[in-house]
């Protein structure tokens, strides 16, 4: 019954928005989105706050037997992420979508809006859903969801190619996760997270992790899986881009984090956590060694999400080693961290993608080198994005601080207590240097675009964005400054989520780092009060000043232009010459020859493109191309050749009736 009224609910949710005129169905859409988020955010902090798990609805599945929705800490910890990130997107979007109005037929954008909600509530479903026939619905139904979104400009040959390879690679992941199922229903006859241990038990288990890691992993962007992101997110909407950096790829974590807590054997857990560990090392170095090279805008942040999925890999691998050592202190600080970083990035990220958006809205590019000084044109997009720049470098007073300071202090208190010694100092090292590169990315990124001289007019003519989407970026912005300011709530509740995989009797973080998270919070309110105090006082002091604008020093040219500046390719010249292993380079025009004194005019443009990339599209391009020309070979055009075709399908459907095998 639970899947009829699901679909019956999905075709009420189609009329409204099919049937709402062209400027409410974006209110029909936030309206659908508010009332998911209410419905599930009630019962989700009841959980987190002590209660109890909450079912949903029990039912019969049509594979895999006895399956349920519930919630749990784990569940209800994601619930509240996607929530507050399925509100903000669809706020973001009416903004964002104004001018296609009159370019999209109506149908087009109710398709887009009844595909936003559905992501929602589909991500919903994954996260609370005990596993097999409905977790794998819910699954397919956020890709096609999310597929749909991407298309939106399909008239784009780029978007489509982006969309199309985005579903190739999902559909390999269902595939493995299909396997993982069917591999666990095989061996304990049971397709439920909850039962996993009973396969564990037959000594399967790096089987049946494999197989999800790799179906889970493709969709969190794990390396050499990622090759879909820095595509898709440059080609969907900003807003979807958001949602689904924000929040979809972590959906593939949740799903190996469901898994792993079901590992209990303590050999298993070292092997896993040495995997999840050199994986992660692996996807958040290359992920931000290839952000910090990129000249756009949105493939920056598409693999700064890379980076920060290894991030929290190496948090989850940490946390895993400790368990497996019987430390609950490394398992517990690791864990918390890790978690903390996947609420912080979901809102970071969206927030990084909303500021994209508006760019792109005002000048119509995303490319770096376009841009300049647009701090003075649309300065509260400017300090916003500068607010998630600072987070997303994990400086205080930011929330991105406190995460990655708990991972680090896991990895310090496995060094000090000898668990996996070697391997927590190569995560020091690694994280060490993600941390720096980051810092390399973004101030490359915030400069090039805010700071300078505006490179084009169209930047110098650009005005601030509508205030539905300045409300949406503030909301990201408000978790962001809260979890920064006030830690010790944010970690109380992410606790409460890592004692469902330690097994612990009682919180810990506040004996260990109680007394730390408050220091932390001291010098967070220090920093924003002195720097209001400091603003208010320069402001003060220039009141009845006159304040004179001039030229920068231009270091002895007569005549400085607005092309002496740095742009994103010299920004990060002595990274390129270390990665150029890494990527492969398409470029456009001719760049300033040595030789060439007076230069006269260029056009120079180079484009890094992952040389995984190239490796995973070749051969499913190939394989599709092969199959065309197999299939082209049946195009006979004879008459007689079709009327066999369809008897040979008609014998074959009486032969397998017969046999029993359909």
């Amino acid at each position: 019954m639970f899947y009829l009224y699901l679909l019956i609910a999905l075709a009420i949710l189609a009329a409204v928005i099919f049937s709402a005129p062209l400027r409410l169905k974006v209110w029909m859409a936030l309206g659908a989105v508010g009332i998911i988020a209410i419905a599930s955010v009630i019962p989700a902090i009841g959980v987190l706050l002590g209660g109890r798990d909450v079912m949903i609805v029990a039912m019969q599945s049509p594979l895999f037997g006895a399956e349920m929705l519930a919630i749990d800490p784990l569940s209800a910890f994601m619930l509240i992420i996607i929530s507050i990130a399925g509100i903000a997107t669809t706020l973001y979007s009416r903004g964002y979508l104004e001018h296609y109005l009159n370019k999209k037929s109506s149908a087009h954008i109710s398709l887009h809006y009844f595909s936003l909600v559905v992501m929602v509530l589909s991500m919903m479903m994954v996260v609370v859903s005990s596993g097999g026939f409905s977790f794998l619905l819910a699954w397919e139904l956020m890709t096609i969801a999310s597929f749909l979104l991407i298309l939106f400009d399909a008239q784009r040959a780029e978007v489509m190619r982006a969309a199309l390879a985005y579903l190739v690679m999902m559909h390999i992941g269902f595939i493995l996760l299909v396997a993982g199922f069917a591999t666990s229903h095989a061996i304990c006859g049971s397709a439920n997270f909850a039962d996993l241990p009973l396969c564990f038990a037959q000594g399967k288990t790096l089987l049946i992790f494999v197989l999800f890691l790799l179906g889970f992993g493709m969709k969190a962007g794990l390396f050499p899986m990622h090759v879909w992101l820095p595509e898709a997110h440059p080609a969907a909407p900003s807003h979807v881009s958001a949602i689904m950096s924000g929040v979809m790829i972590k959906t593939g974590v949740y799903g190996v984090m469901r898994v792993l807590m079901n590992i209990t054997a303590s050999a298993d857990l070292y092997a896993v956590g040495i995997i999840i560990l050199l994986v992660g090392i692996v996807t958040g170095l290359w992920g931000v060694i290839l952000a910090a090279i990129q000249n756009d805008v949105k493939r920056i942040l598409a693999y700064s999400s890379i980076e920060n999925i290894g991030v929290i890999f190496i948090g989850m691998g940490i946390a895993t080693l400790g368990q497996a050592a019987g430390n609950s202190m490394v398992a517990t600080l690791a864990l918390c961290g890790t978690l903390m970083h996947i609420f912080n990035h979901s809102l970071f990220k969206s927030l990084l993608f909303f500021g994209a958006g508006n760019l792109y809205s005002q000048m119509h590019t995303t490319l770096l080198d376009r841009f300049g000084g647009v701090a003075k044109s649309m300065p509260v997009t400017a300090v916003l994005f500068l607010i998630a720049t600072v987070a997303i470098c994990a400086l205080p007073p930011l929330n991105g601080f406190v995460g990655e300071f708990l991972i680090y202090l896991g990895i310090f208190n496995s060094v000090r207590d000898g668990v996996s010694t070697l391997a927590a100092a190569g995560a020091l090292l690694s994280l060490a240097l993600i941390g720096g590169i980051v810092v390399l990315a973004f101030s490359k990124l915030y400069s090039v675009v805010f700071l300078g001289s505006p490179r084009d007019h169209h930047v110098a003519e650009a005005t601030e964005v509508d205030g539905c989407r300045i409300a949406a970026m503030v909301i990201p912005v408000a978790g962001i400054l809260f979890i920064g300011i006030v830690p010790q709530f944010a970690v109380g509740i992410t606790e409460r989520v890592a004692m469902q995989f330690t097994l612990a009797a009682k919180p810990v973080i506040n004996s260990i780092a109680g007394s730390t998270l408050v220091s932390i919070s001291l010098v967070a309110l220090t920093l924003i009060i002195l720097t209001t105090l400091l603003y208010l006082w320069k402001q003060r002091k220039q009141r009845n000043r006159v304040v004179e604008q001039g030229p920068t020093w231009g270091c002895g040219f007569t005549s400085p232009n607005i092309r002496m500046q740095y742009t994103g390719e010299s920004f990060a010249e002595g990274l390129e010459s270390i990665a150029t292993s890494l990527t492969q380079n398409t470029v456009e025009g001719r760049a300033v020859g040595k030789s060439e004194i007076f230069p006269s005019a260029h056009n120079y443009n180079i484009r890094h493109k992952d040389k995984v990339d190239r490796l995973f599209s070749a051969w499913w391009m190939e394989m599709l191309r092969q199959i065309n020309k197999r299939i082209m070979r049946l195009r006979t055009g004879k008459i007689n050749h079709y009327i066999l075709f369809a008897l040979v399908f008609l014998v074959a459907i009486f032969l397998l009736s017969i046999l029993n095998i359909i």
